[in-house]
């Protein structure tokens, strides 16, 4: 699948609430269903700078797609990380670092946030980008 229809099921999936308590369950359940992460990628290099909450962020390339994990200390956020790691994890860097990600406005999701969690999730799309950059590089220096 690609990025936009990853992120076309995930407003789709909102849009089946209209309240914001709901749609915070449903975050909380993706939180919930996250993979815990290894304790051998909960390192200083991993965290996130700029999120409120501890939150960790693991990429590994493989097969020219950027693999991500991670976790955060705190539910919501937790919901936030998997919402991401959902729609971009399994692509290439080229693709990660072209798409525009349209489905953070369109279910509400900025709005709906703390500032502090806001930026933490810029903080988050941010990282991923930086880490789709680095494996872009890696892979032209390589040809």
């Amino acid at each position: 699948m690609t990025i936009n229809e990853l992120q076309d099921n995930v407003i789709e999936e909102f849009s089946a609430f209209d309240d914001w308590m709901d749609k915070y369950a449903l975050l909380i359940d993706l939180g919930n269903s996250l993979p815990a992460l290894e304790d051998k990628y909960k390192t200083e290099s991993n965290l996130i700078e700029g999120c409120q909450s501890r939150v960790w962020l693991q990429a590994d390339y493989e097969d020219g797609k950027i693999i991500f994990k991670g976790e955060s200390d705190a539910v919501i956020v937790k919901g936030i990380v998997s919402l991401l790691i959902n729609v971009l994890s399994g692509h290439t860097p080229q693709e990660i670092l072209d798409t525009d990600l349209y489905f953070i406005e369109q279910i509400g999701l900025k709005e709906h946030l703390s500032p502090t969690r806001s930026n933490g999730l810029v903080a988050m799309v941010k990282q991923m980008r930086m880490y789709a950059l680095a494996y872009k590089t890696k892979e032209e220096a390589g040809k």
